[in-house]
């Protein structure tokens, strides 16, 4: 296993390569780069890079208050860096992450890695008949006018 860098400010190509996994996604598939874009701006983004070769290994990005709530999501390991435990790595540096600590509320939402998340604390909802949500699947795969209802 190489060397790693962890970063935390984005640039255009690391919004490439996040945008180039995420956009195949099945939570976010079709996600147009700009929506992408903008939500990064308004998140906490934590970056994983290879030291040597610089390529990006591994992401996450937590939307929160960073006083109450917070939401993790957007969690990859590039496909051909799995199995090096970087996800565990990524994870340690989030849980860490100073504006993330005394929250009331830490949450996400998976599909596959339950045993990951639980490493680090988070359970499965304690009130599941509590939470609510608008879910709209296949979202950015519709054209421009199909989402805005037009």
């Amino acid at each position: 296993m190489s060397a790693l860098r962890f970063a935390e400010d984005w640039n255009e190509a690391d919004l490439s390569a996040v945008h180039a996994v995420l956009v195949r996604s099945y939570w976010c598939e079709g996600i147009p780069r700009e929506t992408l874009a903008r939500a990064m701006r308004g998140s906490l983004n934590f970056l994983l890079h290879d030291a040597e070769s610089g390529e990006l290994a591994a992401y996450a990005r937590v939307v929160s208050d960073r006083a109450t709530f917070a939401y993790l999501c957007d969690v990859f390991v590039i496909e051909s860096r799995r199995g090096e435990g970087l996800g565990r790595r990524l994870m340690e540096r989030v849980v860490a992450h100073p504006d993330l600590q005394g929250l009331r509320r830490f949450s996400l939402v998976t599909r596959d890695a339950h045993g990951l998340y639980a490493k680090f604390g988070f359970t499965p909802l304690a009130a599941p008949d509590r939470g609510m949500e608008i879910v709209r699947p296949g979202l950015y795969l519709q054209s421009t006018s199909e989402r805005a209802g037009t």
